[in-house]
């Protein structure tokens, strides 16, 4: 059985050759723990899968905890990266929304289940080591998102009675049911179609009321209002004879 945790981590070492067994661990770590879980998970498979020692992987990394957040973290740059560099250059806020949605769902279903779980479950984990620093991954995460809605709700885009740190994670709440789903049941639904009834539904809670629902919901109120008004006139005529 594989300790989880070296008794006395070294300093990890430097060069070209030590990025390079860096990079294996990390890469061998996300394909164990896509395939096993965290918990099944242990260093000594990783290590092997690497071609290097457990003792080895231990210089690098101080517990299986913070291997799996760096393996975390990795994907959270990944996905983060390409929001920052994709989602200002695309025109409207229904657009930037629908392929926010696409991308997450691609990059938390494109690994299996395993890494999706993964990254669901170190997402709420309360370690007080971690947390903050899964809280900072996720920030940075989200920040084009909420670059988006903010510059959208300025156009006139979106609703401005509503926070948009709600409307945030209104969003990522909904994909979060979506993926949980996947994982519990195994059964993978149709991104595409998934990102574009999710935009819908958001959109939809998100926009502006038009001018011409407006004028119905007024119109509709008036004419409630002038029907109480004979109602109670009639009444008081009755009353009166």
């Amino acid at each position: 059985m594989s300790v989880t945790k070296a008794a006395t981590p070294r300093r990890a070492p430097r060069g070209e050759k030590s990025e390079r067994t860096q990079a294996s661990l990390l890469a061998a770590a996300r394909e164990v723990f896509a395939e096993r879980g965290f918990e099944r998970s242990t260093t000594s498979e990783i290590a092997q899968r690497a071609g290097v020692s457990e003792a080895t992987l231990f210089t690098y990394f101080e517990s299986k905890r913070r291997l799996c957040i760096d393996v975390v973290g990795r994907w959270y740059d990944e996905i983060s990266i390409e929001l920052e560099e994709q989602v200002p250059a695309i025109a409207g806020f229904e657009a930037r929304l629908r392929f926010v949605i696409q991308r997450h769902l691609t990059h938390l279903m494109g690994d299996g289940i395993g890494l999706c779980a993964l990254v669901l479950g170190e997402g709420r984990m309360v370690d007080a080591e971690f947390s903050g620093l899964i809280a900072e991954l996720k920030r940075r995460y989200t920040s084009s998102f909420m670059a988006a809605l903010s510059e959208a709700r300025e156009l006139g885009e979106v609703r401005g009675d509503v926070p948009l740190r709600l409307m945030r994670d209104m969003v990522y709440g909904s994909m979060e049911h979506v993926l949980w789903d996947y994982v519990t049941t195994g059964t993978k639904p149709s991104i595409a179609s998934t990102a574009s009834q999710l935009t819908a539904m958001l959109m939809a809670a998100f926009a502006l009321e038009a001018p011409p629902a407006r004028a119905a919901r007024r119109f509709q109120s008036d004419v409630l209002a002038a029907v109480r008004r004979l109602e109670r006139d009639a009444g008081s005529a009755e009353d009166a004879a």
